[in-house]
């Protein structure tokens, strides 16, 4: 039940929040994909290698990795607008000067570091605010939220792609740049000051807590109260397999479908992308609506249907690699990205049915940097397996990753969940 100090609260204010991170997230997710989109442009612009290239995508998803812990630390620390909105400026600061970049170093600084590290202050903080403030439509608000992502990245692909073929490269970097800029002060004025809410519904709940207690977390006690569940571990190694099927696919799916069935370079881009996120909207929204529903009765739904999901995705992703026929490789597409999308829907919901709200940022953090770690290795092991083995191979092989992926949530489930879990005051 709803305390009274929460009526202070806008009843609508929760999906104005979303509406605010989703736009956020879409342009943090298309900001990543401009780098790929006109790559061949700064190849041919600037003269650098393959290599080169690559180090620049490569050292950006190590900075991502490395730093989303501590955004998550600062996400419990601090007010989480303000992070939001500090992740905002960064990323899209780093993005815009992207565009007078004018040589490598320049590149990786601008574009790995700058850009990298900004993008990694947004996820946690963002996450546990729609957590803050979605209680039963949670799994939805988050299902929601994680649609940007593949908006962000179908249409912040192809919109970077036609402005730099029309406009220069750089100009595809000076648009977004510029983009986010604007939307990170919009955020700043119409976000919510989380902690005085937070504070407002302990006092509610508790005439023991203040708002003192609310703000300040000692950081021995985050740790303690996150790497203390072991359900966490289950958790992020699945996701840490999901990352690195999701990066791999990501990066080779293309050149698979350019390389097989002899279609252009731009059907291959678009039709290795389109297919798989269009029904992944699909499987995201109709099993985040089915687990919020489930949920009032059945506590362990939330990782039963990441565990099902990642199950039933595992022979469309075998099915990618192994057949042939054009139209089936699209059908298995369209299967995968259903049940990537059932994964997805409930990513870091389960989460948060193991851990207090006021350690969610970096319980989150946590996930993604070991997920992040993980998936950096994926574009590397299926060039060496395209190179010694073939391509088709290194599909098929993903689907063995994410079956044992399935394996594991079930059996940290089995395991220590029903110790784990956190019950909510107002659930």
């Amino acid at each position: 039940m709803q305390n009274d100090k929460q009526s202070t609260i806008p009843k609508l204010y929760k999906w104005e929040l979303l509406v605010l991170l989703w736009t956020a997230y879409f342009l943090n997710q298309g900001d990543r994909q401009i780098f790929s989109a006109v790559l061949p442009l700064i190849k041919e612009d600037m003269g650098f290698s393959d290599v080169q290239l690559g180090l620049v995508a490569t050292i950006f998803t190590v900075c991502y990795g490395l730093f989303v812990p501590l955004s998550g630390f600062a996400g419990d620390l601090f007010k989480r607008r303000s992070v939001v909105f500090v992740s905002l400026l960064v990323f899209s600061c780093g993005t815009l000067i992207t565009g007078w970049a004018t040589g490598l170093i320049m590149l990786i600084v601008f574009r790995s570091i700058t850009t990298g590290v900004g993008e990694a202050f947004y996820y946690p903080s963002a996450n546990s605010l729609i957590g803050q403030y979605h209680h039963r439509t949670r799994a939805t608000a988050m299902a929601i939220h994680q649609t940007s992502v593949y908006t962000g990245i179908v249409c912040g692909g192809v919109l970077a792609a036609w402005i730099g073929t029309n406009f220069g490269w750089r100009s595809s970097f000076y648009f977004f740049g510029t983009l986010g800029l604007v939307w990170s002060f919009v955020v700043l004025f119409r976000l919510r000051n989380d902690r005085k809410d937070a504070a407002s519904t302990a006092e509610t709940v508790s005439a023991t807590k203040n708002a003192a207690d609310v703000e300040k977390v000692p950081l021995r006690e985050i740790l303690r109260k996150t790497l203390g569940k072991p359900t966490l571990y289950f958790l992020s190694l699945a996701f840490g397999g999901h990352v690195f099927v999701n990066v791999g696919f990501l990066t080779w799916m293309p050149t698979f479908l350019y390389e097989k069935f002899d279609i252009s370079l731009t059907r291959a881009n678009f039709d290795a992308m389109f297919y798989h996120h269009a029904f992944a909207y699909l499987g995201v929204l109709a099993a985040a609506a089915l687990s919020d529903y489930l949920a009032r009765s059945r506590k362990t739904i939330r990782m039963e249907i990441e565990s099902i999901g990642m199950l039933l995705a595992t022979p469309f992703i075998f099915l990618m690699g192994w057949s042939d026929n054009l139209w089936v490789v699209y059908l298995a597409l369209c299967g995968f990205g259903i049940f990537r999308g059932v994964y997805d829907s409930n990513l870091f919901v389960a989460l948060f049915d193991v851990i207090e709200p006021k350690y969610r940022s970096t319980a989150t953090g946590l996930m993604l940097s070991f997920a992040f770690v993980i998936g950096a290795f994926s574009p590397v092991a299926l060039g060496w397996v395209k190179q010694n083995i073939g391509l088709e191979q290194g599909m098929m092989g993903l689907a063995i990753v994410y079956f044992l992926s399935s394996v594991t949530i079930f059996i940290g489930l089995k395991t220590c969940f029903k110790k784990d879990f956190y019950v909510e005051d107002n659930q």
